[in-house]
């Protein structure tokens, strides 16, 4: 703890406001689901305004990056807060109307605004002078997501009992934009730059094409996406059969996500010493054996005991795999390429979570949740083989 508290300013500031932005995804995995089966043309559309949220985040992981590196972290990031309001604005204006396309679109620009928080994690690291404190950093970045899994969920819970007279979950919505709200302004105690974000920035830059062919690149880019891919596939698919196929209260399953999301962001306390002690390549093998567990457990049973089991043991897994790709992703590039090769980074993990949201409710009404499990068998073993690479990376 006492490593936290050495962090710059910056540092918790960004782990306070990427919390905030965070919610709007919590909240959407439980209400965004249940909200558009009841409206949706079909059941198996129910998790387009998740798949929307997800697209989001991966076609504006360029644009996003392009417009921090024209206009600085500071200024750029405004984009992002407009992004997020008119998000929260679409969606209440979707649950008043029935409007399935609008809740789509509130999906859709919640998600690009989620490519601007997703930056936050390099901006972190970016402002730390000593490349020791880079887990500390990361892992209070990843705390803060705690905030968002409570909060998040319950203001999809609450939006419904503090507006008693309005539409379901329209209260939601409305109570997003001013989470949204406040994360704007505890971001205007974040620094315009920090001395390293600009140390070197003149130096020359490698071509894209010489970057992503490197080990250094292809193994935390496809660890985070595998990793991203995989947990949005099984969590987006959990409230739908928990709900809509198990019959489990909204109490439930809203319990499970809330108890899935702390199992992402809980560990970060030490998963960044179990970096620095054992190395990244560990700490993802760890993750990929905590996604095949996911599916044992999950294949056991469709009882309350298991969706607990699969989705705890999911949380952990994601932020191994994540923790440790983000850790080496910094290895890749030098300072005056970090804006592109993050961007290419974000585009290839959120491109996957789209491709995995879009995917899942076909997969869950279809094949039902044991066919979904054992889809995510193959790509799990993929991650493995990289996490075992990573390993003879580092022992060499």
């Amino acid at each position: 703890m006492t490593s936290f508290f050495k962090l710059p300013r910056n540092v918790w500031v960004l782990a306070l406001c990427q919390s905030l932005g965070m919610c709007a995804t919590t909240m959407m995995v439980l209400v965004g689901g249940l909200l558009a089966t009841r409206i949706a043309p079909s059941p198996k559309l129910a998790t387009v305004p998740l798949a929307a949220l997800v697209v989001g985040t991966a076609i504006m992981a360029v644009p996003a990056a392009l417009l921090l590196r024209r206009f600085g972290r500071k200024r750029g990031s405004w984009a992002g807060y407009a992004l997020g309001l008119l998000g929260a604005g679409l969606g209440f204006l979707g649950t008043l109307t029935d409007g399935f396309v609008l809740l789509a679109l509130a999906g859709l620009c919640l998600g690009m605004a989620a490519a601007f928080w997703q930056q936050f994690r390099f901006a972190a690291l970016e402002s730390v002078a000593d490349a020791r404190q880079h887990g500390p950093a990361l892992s209070l970045l990843l705390c803060g997501g705690l905030l968002a899994a409570f909060v998040g969920p319950e203001i999809g819970a609450r939006g419904d009992a503090w507006f008693p007279g309005w539409p379901g979950y329209a209260g939601a919505f409305l109570l997003l934009g001013g989470v949204t709200l406040g994360g704007l302004v505890a971001f205007q105690f974040f620094y315009r730059e920090t001395a390293m974000a600009v140390q070197k920035s003149g130096a020359a830059a490698r071509h894209l094409s010489a970057i992503i062919q490197k080990p250094a690149f292809i193994i935390p880019a496809l660890g985070g996406a595998i990793g991203f891919g995989m947990m949005t596939f099984i969590m987006h698919a959990t409230p739908l059969t928990m709900r809509e196929m198990c019959g489990f209260d909204l109490g439930s399953t809203k319990q499970v996500i809330q108890g899935h999301i702390v199992a992402m962001y809980l560990p970060s306390v030490f998963s960044g010493g179990l970096i620095r002690r054992y190395g990244a390549g560990r700490v993802m093998m760890a993750g990929a054996l905590l996604y095949i567990g996911v599916v044992v457990i999950g294949l056991f049973g469709q009882e309350l005991v298991h969706f607990w089991g699969s989705l705890l043991l999911l949380g952990v897994g994601w932020n191994f795999l994540f923790m440790g790709g983000t850790a080496l992703l910094p290895k890749s590039y030098a300072p005056a390429e970090r804006f592109k090769v993050q961007a290419v980074n974000d585009l290839l993990v959120f491109g996957a979570q789209a491709l995995a949201s879009l995917s899942s409710a076909w997969f869950v009404f279809t094949l039902g949740w044991h066919g979904l499990l054992l889809g995510c068998l193959p790509i799990l073993l993929l991650a493995a083989a990289l996490s075992l690479w990573q390993i003879r990376r580092e022992e060499s």
